[in-house]
Formats: structure tokens, sequence, C-alpha cells
């Protein structure tokens, strides 16, 4: 082995996206002597071109992105979500929260948080911006970050692991963390197998611009193809997650302006009023992988490394915070008493306290786009009385919010707001 030894220390993150991101600036602010390598420089993800999606950072996820300096930088950027209303059928004109709707289940935040708290159910961030929040915070706190700089190997020894880059430098760690994405090498490289498939269906993603104010509320309409869904960002704008058949839904990305605004229309409606794109249109084909294991000796998965899931919930990137929160816990824990975060005992209270969450997760919204993304009456019907259900028992309509805001189970300290320090 040939070249230079650039780091030595604690833990190695390989893959500055958002989830890989948001770990090393936890750690880092803990104290951890940790790393960040990425093949491309952290600058080259901040173009709105480069990625064109929002996500739905759930609460405790916000509490999280406070405690590590990220939500600081997104001043500006965040629109709050007050209310979730989900509609088995297309956009219906003048159906709002707490009006009249066939087959609707709607989420108020005041009802899993007490009227004299503020928190929302959650914030809508656009990815480029949560992207440039997170690389200011990296490059304020001093995170050793080496890009462009690609991972090819990893070696695993008894006391420390060694990751070879493409240069022929290396890193050297008691742990190294994959957030390398949904093709992951050094999952591959490690033989860990995953499950899933494709579902056969893309997502069509875009901004648009509308006549009317959302009031914070995000709308998710089932529809035979895959659900649609509107999510508020700030001003009179929403990021569409429209989600077809991949035939169709290459067939819209291909219309031209007209054509597709035209059939922008046609499914939106105008119950916002008139509406437009105000970006690029990217497609994302979509399935469901899950890995069978989450470690490896002296190696651990985290974000779209351990599993990619539908977006029809929105948990996407959620499920990467609850991964560095609580693997952040594990490995403070671990070196405040003195002992190696590279462990097998530490990497199995890792897999224990994530796997569940993840598979259970990963196999409902699998069960869920099975049972929306059609057009069987027979279907329907039971689709309809289960929302109808849902929505009339407040203790079920609590559960999912509070499931889906990440507050059920051992919460990490960071997704409590507790600060994380050695």
């Amino acid at each position: 082995m040939t070249g230079k030894t650039l780091f030595n220390g604690d833990v190695v993150i390989s893959g500055g996206g958002l989830a890989g991101l948001t770990l090393a600036l936890a750690l880092h602010r803990a104290g951890v002597k940790v790393a960040l390598i990425d093949a491309l420089p952290l600058d080259a993800r901040l173009d709105a071109a480069f990625d064109g999606r929002a996500s739905a950072l759930a609460y405790t996820s916000w509490r999280m992105l406070e405690q590590i300096g990220v939500a600081a930088h997104l001043r500006g950027q965040a629109q709050r979500i007050e209310d979730i209303l989900v509609v088995d059928g297309r956009p219906l004109d003048g159906l709002k929260p707490g009006g009249p709707g066939v087959d609707s289940l709607h989420f108020d935040r005041r009802e899993i948080h007490p009227r004299d708290e503020d928190e929302p159910l959650g914030y809508m961030v656009e990815n480029r911006h949560t992207r440039i929040a997170a690389a200011r915070c990296a490059e304020d706190s001093g995170l050793p970050v080496f890009a462009p700089r690609r991972a090819l190997s990893m070696q695993a020894h008894s006391g420390h692991a060694l990751l070879e880059l493409d240069d022929g430098d290396t890193i050297r760690a008691n742990l190294v963390v994959a957030c390398d994405g949904r093709m992951s090498r050094l999952r591959e490289q490690a033989g860990i197998r995953t499950i899933g498939r494709s579902y056969g269906q893309s997502a069509i993603v875009l901004t648009v611009e509308h006549e009317m104010a959302h009031d914070g509320v995000a709308y998710e309409y089932f529809m035979p193809g895959g659900p649609f869904a509107i999510l508020p960002l700030t001003g009179n704008r929403a990021s569409l997650v429209w989600t077809e058949k991949d035939g169709p839904a290459r067939a819209i990305k291909a219309l031209d302006a007209e054509g597709f605004q035209e059939a922008l229309e046609a499914r939106f409606g105008d119950f916002l009023g008139w509406v437009r794109p105000v970006s690029q249109v990217h497609v994302y084909p979509l399935g469901l992988m899950l890995a069978e294991r989450f470690t490896a000796e002296r190696l651990a998965l985290a974000g779209d490394a351990a599993r990619t899931i539908h977006p029809i919930a929105g948990q996407g990137f959620n499920l990467g915070i609850r991964d560095a929160a609580a693997l952040s816990d594990v490995i403070v824990d671990t070196l405040r008493a003195g002992l190696d975060p590279g462990s097998s005992a530490v990497l199995s209270r890792y897999e224990r306290w994530r796997k569940t969450d993840s598979a259970a997760l990963a196999l409902s919204t699998d069960a869920f786009n099975l049972l929306f993304s059609n057009d069987n009456a027979a279907l329907h019907h039971v689709r309809g009385l289960g929302l109808s259900l849902a929505n009339a028992v407040p203790a079920a309509r609590q559960f999912f919010m509070r499931t889906a805001g990440g507050e059920t189970g051992d919460l990490p300290r960071l997704l409590k707001g507790e600060p994380l320090s050695l």
C-alpha cells in the first residue's frame, strides 16, 4: 500500500450527502475525532440542478439540526408544516383541513403538541438549502473533509480499520460508516446482501408557484399511478412529488412547456388558484432496498446505504437523520467510557436500535403503496373506510403523527433536542 495516512481518529464517514454530513457534524460537535470523505467537492452538491428535491423534516429531525447548528443557517428557507391532509383521489376544489371531504384524513399539529407550544409537524426545506447550511457548518467548525476523494476499499483489523482512497492515500479510524448511497461500494465489499424490488414507478419532482397561500398545509392524494404530494415551501410555492408508472412518467417529462402545463393543471386542480412550474423537472425511479445487516467488522451502514423506501410517507431523509442520531449516541457513550467505538458490541447496539425501525417503515410504506396505487373498486372502498375510521379516532391520528415525527421508541438524545458531548 502506497501513499500517506491523511487522518487517524475515531470515525471516518464515507459519503458527504445529507445523512453523512449530518452524522459528521453531530460527532464533530460532540468532540469525536471524525473525518468525512466524498467523491465530489461539497460545493458541487449545492446547485439546484444537482438535486431538485425538497425534504419533509420531522419535528424530531429539526431538533437535531438545531443541536448541531444547521437549523440556524436555514432561517427563511424552512416552511413550517401545520397540517397534513391525506385524500384518496384527485385534488378537490375547496377541500381544506377540517372541511368536508370524502375519504380523507386530517393531521393537525395541535393534537400532539400542547397549545402553548409552537412546534409544527415538521418543516419543508429544499435539499440544496439544507446542503448549503450543513456545508457552512462544516467549514465554520473545522470538520476535516477530504473531497473530492473516493473510497476504494476497507480493511478491518483487530484495533482499527484502514480506508484506501483512489489516489493511494489512506484514512485510519476505529470505525468506518458507509453513507455512500443505495449502491454502496463499502456495503457490497463487506458482503452485506440486500432485499428489495423496483416499484415500476417514478417520481416526477419539481417546484411550483401558485396563486393562493397554502397556509402550511401538506396534501397527499392517492391516485392509481401513485401518490401525488403537494408539499408547502416558503412563499406561495410547493414541492410536488408526482408519482406515476415509469412509462407515463417518462412521457410527462418529455412534454413541451405547454403540454406539461396542461398536464400539471389537470392533476393539480385549481384549489390554490393558478399554478406554474418554477424549477427544472426531475424524474427519479422508485424502489425498495433494505440491507440484511446494518453492520460488518468495523463498519456501520447509515442513510441510503442501509435502506431506501418509497417516498409515500416522506421519511427517507428522516431515517438517515435517525441513523445519525442513534450512531452518535452509541459512539459518544462508548468513547466516554474509554472503549472502542468500532467493537462488535457497539455495532450490535446500533444495529438493534435502527434495523427494526427501518424494516417496519420500509414494509409499511411498501404495503401502503400496494394498497393505494391502484384503481381497484373493492380496495378503494377498503381504503376509504380505513381513512374515515382513522380520521374519527383521535388516538389513531396522534399515533400516526408521532410515528411520522420520529417520536416513538427509544429516542436518541439529539432527537429529543438534548445536547451530546464527550
